[in-house]
């Protein structure tokens, strides 16, 4: 429900406007002194940031948007039945523009009782989410202005839950932190609750680079973006014009690299963080990775964290895979995927 303003009716901030700016500074520090240099994907989603990925969704090389949309699509009714969940808790919702498929799969099972939108914006939640659940007018709204990556505790536990992680955005990890989040996750959820997250999936390398490295030159606005928004939020003085965009498929870690390339040698300061940064000619700074997975590999990553993979499913292409996880009881035997 949502009140006449248009306001959630119950928000939970555990994640100031301070603590974000504290958190991207220390961020920020850490991976412009680092060897080789690189920058958190939380950079990118600034508002012009924003409306660039909206726009790279849209792309005719982007295929993951469409395709994870598909597989929801044809997924959603035997998710929410397998589920049985009455608690859907959508991890880094943003606009949530899926969400609908499967609130309305949930609603179907006549289950439906609770949404948890958790994002580390109060705003994102304030704009999406009452146009989002105007259609279910008995439904309790309880956002979370949070970190899901650091306190997956500050999740609500209410009903049985479904938590959702789309978006391939657990490609974004690096594998340590990946298995970090999984085993918090695990640690947070109650044996029997459930876990859906999107994955892109292995293809040749020709799809997965056009898709991050697309002819309009959209993507590569997009990365070379953050530059600004550290001159922006720390006063540095990046030449963005001085920096080429290039996306690289690294086969040993099954993954996409963004970064962006220096075109000469040139001195950068950042007064905020009293640092000065040297960049030679063609030194590279990584902005984003996106992780590609098999369905085994998956798999195996979430029964290492205490889940049972118990559905598969994929876009009509097979470009993109759901995987629906229910969270193991202590000492039981792994359950078989359906």
């Amino acid at each position: 429900m949502t009140t006449p303003h248009g306001t959630l009716p119950t928000l939970d901030v555990h994640l100031t406007e301070a603590d974000a700016d504290a958190a991207l500074r220390a961020d920020a520090r850490r991976g412009l002194t680092s060897t080789p240099k690189v920058l958190r994907p939380q950079w990118l989603y600034d508002a012009r940031g924003s409306e660039l990925f909206e726009q790279i969704t849209a792309l005719p090389e982007y295929y993951p948007f469409t395709a994870e949309r598909e597989a929801l699509a044809g997924g959603a009714d035997e998710i929410a039945r397998i589920a049985g969940a009455d608690t859907f808790v959508e991890l880094g919702s943003g606009s949530s523009t899926k969400s609908t498929l499967l609130l309305d799969a949930m609603s179907r099972t006549g289950e439906l009782r609770h949404y948890v939108p958790v994002d580390v914006s109060a705003a994102a939640l304030e704009e999406a989410v009452p146009g989002l659940v105007a259609g279910y007018p008995d439904l309790e709204v309880h956002g979370v202005v949070g970190d899901f990556t650091a306190d997956l505790r500050s999740i609500p536990q209410v009903g049985r839950r479904l938590v959702v992680l789309l978006g391939g955005t657990i490609g974004n990890f690096e594998p340590e932190e990946r298995r970090a989040f999984l085993d918090a996750l695990s640690d947070a959820l109650v044996p029997g609750e459930h876990f859906l997250v999107g994955t892109d999936l292995v293809k040749d390398e020709a799809t997965l680079v056009a898709a991050y490295d697309d002819a309009a030159g959209v993507t590569a606005e997009f990365e070379l973006n953050a530059l600004t928004v550290l001159n922006r939020v720390l006063g540095a003085d990046f030449d963005v014009e001085g920096f080429d965009y290039l996306a690289v498929w690294v086969p040993q870690s099954s993954r996409i690299e963004m970064r962006v390339r220096a075109r000469r040698a040139m001195t950068v300061q950042v007064p905020a963080l009293d640092l000065v940064v040297e960049f030679a000619d063609g030194e590279e700074m990584r902005t984003e990775i996106s992780t590609k997975f098999t369905r085994a590999g998956i798999a195996g990553e979430l029964d290492a964290a205490g889940f049972d993979a118990v559905g598969w499913f994929t876009d009509p292409g097979e470009r993109f895979g759901l995987t629906l996880a229910r969270r193991r009881r202590s000492g039981a035997e792994p359950d078989q995927e359906r």
